[in-house]
């Protein structure tokens, strides 16, 4: 395991984590973005936070010796965001939250990516 994957997948596993907590949660920042794009508030808990806290267990038992869990959590957290960013241009809503699904979808890209090659 390189450093990069190290790092890059850690860091993916907090943010999504915290993404997942923050829609059980449901934070009051997420929700005017979530309202825009079409999506149900009794969504927050399931699937979403749901889904998102699932795919960081999943990188963390990837990084703990089941590479398998973690190729599929990070490929599950890269579709999960592609679509997010669909819900966002089906709504022509390119704010702040569309540039967070961007962000998410490159940071989990990248663990992937480095989740393959390791």
């Amino acid at each position: 395991m390189s450093t990069a994957h190290l790092v890059v997948t850690l860091l993916a596993i907090a943010a999504n984590a915290f993404s997942g907590v923050g829609a059980i949660l449901r934070l009051p920042a997420i929700l005017p973005g979530m309202a825009r794009v079409g999506i149900p508030e009794s969504w927050l808990v399931f699937p979403i936070g749901t889904l998102k806290l699932a795919g960081a267990a999943g990188l963390l038992l990837g990084l703990l010796g089941v590479p398998h869990i973690g190729h599929a959590a990070a490929l599950g957290l890269v579709l999960y965001f592609l679509a997010a960013l669909g819900f966002h241009v089906r709504a022509r809503d390119f704010s702040s939250q569309f540039g967070l699904a961007v962000g998410f979808v490159v940071l989990n890209s990248a663990t992937f990516a480095l989740t393959l090659a390791s």
